[in-house]
């Protein structure tokens, strides 16, 4: 694969979705498919997982070619993958998933229990919904056996919750609405 390789690669990918393209003659399909698929791969707009049946077979060249055109255009203002690396460990995050589950689950025990407060406890439940929705996002971003579209896209999702000014921060919401717990001294 030589440099003009990768520069035709880069000039196919950001060309409109249905421009038509001839496919690459038989001596050509294999650098070409490999170019396409290096570039792709940098530009996160394939994982690499996927390199198996995207551009696998010449015959659907031009289908693949718009596929992966959408694509970016899709993911052109999404964060790269490398932003979820300062997020908390998958770990930690299926943790915080658990516990913001158990007290929904709390919550929702509360609400039959007591429906004088049935007003209070449906706020802690929606505020408690919203946070799982944040945090769900950030375990997606952050599991590695998800395409890095995928992730790409749960990053998306994290940035418009939270808004682009805090996502920007790096600031995380707390996993339950902490400021519901009593302080106990």
């Amino acid at each position: 694969m030589s440099p003009s390789d990768l520069i035709l690669a880069t000039m196919l990918l950001s060309a409109p979705v249905g421009t038509p393209e001839q496919v690459p003659p038989p001596d050509r399909w294999q650098v070409m498919q490999s170019a396409i698929h290096h570039t792709a791969i940098d530009w996160e707009i394939l994982d690499s997982r996927e390199t198996r049946y995207v551009l696998a077979k010449p015959e659907d060249f031009q289908e693949d070619l718009d596929f992966l055109r959408k694509r970016r255009l899709d993911l052109e203002n999404a964060p790269k993958v490398n932003e979820s690396d300062r997020l908390p460990s998958r770990q930690a995050v299926n943790d915080y998933i658990r516990f913001n589950r158990a007290y929904r689950k709390n919550l929702e025990t509360r609400l039959v229990w007591e429906p004088d407060r049935a007003g209070v406890i449906g706020e802690a439940i929606c505020e408690t919904e919203r946070l799982y929705k944040m945090w769900d996002a950030i375990r997606d971003a952050k599991c590695d056996f998800h395409y890095v579209t995928v992730r790409r896209l749960a990053l998306v999702k994290l940035k418009e919750l939270l808004g682009p000014d805090i996502y920007s921060t790096g600031e995380l919401p707390p996993y339950v609405p902490e400021w519901r717990f009593a302080v106990m001294r």
